[in-house]
This record gives structure tokens, sequence and C-alpha cells, in this order.
């Protein structure tokens, strides 16, 4: 059987379960490529990326390049003669010159169902719309952003409370599974991809700091994606009696209101609800106060007075 040098281009979690996988296979990894390593923490403690930790128990050599058109770095890689390049939520554009590395290009382990949402956050930009599926697409890299002809694909159900980091957790080891298959597709001369239709094409931009700074006049429904979809980072904030607080988890209930959207509808009892713009209630389950611990929202209650008919403001 016929097997490939492999470059492997991936830096968050989302990007282990492919690298495993290629490491258990027949295909020689002869090199990772991560972003540099980088402070983490209070006390600012440089923290190696999830696939470099992999990558170096395995003893595979890593590269961590600040810039990808260095010509050092281009010269090294293009040493290794490597057959096929691989990316997963790698975190960068890759340059022509060094897509024209690999003898067979690059493929792709893309979080959605291409052409829809193409770009860096798919999965986050899918849970915050509300869709109630999304998928795994492995791809050609091409020079335009996700736009490449796809090999495969297959989907995925969102649960009606599944966060991103969960939803991310079950299209990585479904794209570690697919991603073998199209690599000895190619490696057997056999695979086949078909070209996307670009006029039906979205773009999933990247998450941005002021997200998390909803107003919480909106639909309860819509409040309710926002706080699933804005996770790990930068999460909702909201602002209820002077205090600022972060979200981590909410659930959508069938109870309604009448009051104003962001009006706490309950809170003495351990429960806090808040009134969406359209009359839903909306239950905050998880909360974590600025500079605290998470803790329940009965826990929240106990040491914050909050009543009944105050408005959560933004943050």
């Amino acid at each position: 059987m016929v097997s490939l040098r492999i470059v492997y281009f991936g830096t968050p979690p989302f990007a282990v379960p492919g690298l495993e996988a290629l490491i258990a296979s027949r295909h020689p990894l002869v090199a990772v490529i991560s972003q540099p390593d980088r402070p983490k923490g209070r006390g600012h403690k440089l923290q190696l990326t999830p696939t470099k930790m992999v990558a170096l128990a395995a003893g595979i050599p890593v590269m961590q390049p600040t810039k990808l058109k260095d010509d050092v770095f281009l010269a090294s890689l293009s040493a290794l003669q490597p057959d096929l390049g691989i990316v997963a939520a790698y975190g960068r554009i890759l340059p022509d010159a060094l897509l024209a590395i690999p003898r067979l290009g690059m493929i792709n382990i893309h979080g959605s169902l291409l052409p829809k949402y193409r770009g860096a956050a798919p999965v986050h930009r899918a849970v915050i719309n509300g869709e109630r599926e999304t998928g795994i697409s492995i791809m050609r890299v091409v020079s335009e952003l996700d736009a490449g002809p796809v090999f495969t694909m297959a989907r995925v159900p969102i649960g009606d409370s599944a966060t991103t980091p969960e939803v991310e957790r079950v299209l990585s080891e479904l794209g570690a599974e697919m991603v073998l298959d199209v690599v000895d597709g190619l490696a057997e001369g056999h695979a086949t991809a078909t070209p996307q239709d670009d006029a039906a094409a979205t773009y999933a931009s990247k998450i941005e700091k002021h997200e998390g700074a909803a107003d919480w006049n909106q639909p309860a429904a819509r409040l309710h994606d926002l706080i699933r979809g804005l996770q790990p980072w930068p999460l909702v904030a909201g602002r209820l009696s002077g205090v600022r607080f972060l979200v981590h988890r909410s659930e959508l209930t069938m109870e309604t209101s009448t009051a104003p959207g962001g009006t706490i509808v309950s809170g003495p009892s351990g429960v806090l609800g808040v009134a969406g713009s359209d009359g839903r209630v909306l239950q905050l389950l998880e909360l974590q106060p600025e500079g605290k611990r998470v803790m329940s929202a009965r826990d929240f209650l106990a040491g914050h007075r909050v009543v009944p008919g105050v408005r959560i403001e933004r943050a």
C-alpha cells in the first residue's frame, strides 16, 4: 500500500483528533506546523499549543514560524519532501509559495457544510445563528479562502443547548475519520473532489471581543444562541445591579412573560429567569461574576441581591 509523507498544520484542540489519527495511520507524519506558543493565565506562563504537545509526545518535529513567507521556513519544509499537507484550524492564511510545496497539494478539515460558513469561525457562527445542523467538509486548499473543491462531507445535528466547544468536539472526531479516507484515496490515486457553488457561499468572520457585550433586549432564543455560540471566548456579558458577569450556560424555557426584554422575572427561589423581547423566558444556569469563579444561578443569587423587575444592562 502506498504511503504519503504528510505535514500537518493545526493549532487548537479542534486539530488534535486529526493529528492523532494520522500518527496512528500508515502515513508518516514528517512535521507538525503550529502557531507559536503564547503566554496564558495570570502568571503569563508560556503555554504549548495542543498540537505541539501531541506531536512532541509522539517524537514528531514541530515548526512554529512567525512568518509563513520566511525563506528559511519554506526551505526547511521543502527539504522534508512532503507529498501532502493537511490543515485543521491552523489559524492563518497559507501563502501560495507554501501551498506549492507538497507534491499533492494541501487539504483542509473544515467545520461547516461548504460553501456555507467559509472563514475563521464556522462553528461559532453556526451556533450563534441558531442553525439546526452543521458538518465537516474535507476540501482542497486553494488561494481563495475555503473555496477549494470538496472531497467529502458529513452532516451533524446541533442540539438545542449545544455550545460551540461541544459541537467542535464532535466535528473534530468526525473530521479525523473522514480525512484518513481522503488521504488513502489520494495515496491510491482515486480521490475526486467536486467544485463548490461560489454563488451560495457565506462567510464566518472571526469572533471579536465586543460581541460579548450583548443587548439583552432581544428575543430569548437569540440570547440563548449567543450564549451558546460565544464560548469559550468572549462569553456573553451583562451587568445586574452594578455587578458585571459572564454567562456560561442558559436554557430556553416554555415560560412566557409580558416584562420588557432583559428584565429579571424570577430570582429568589434560585432560578434566574430573564424575559426576552419576544415574551419568552430564558433561564441563566451558570454565571461568573467578574473576578470570581463560575457558579450556579442559585449560588449567584445567594451572594447578590436580585429582585424581579430589575433589568440586565449591556456590559
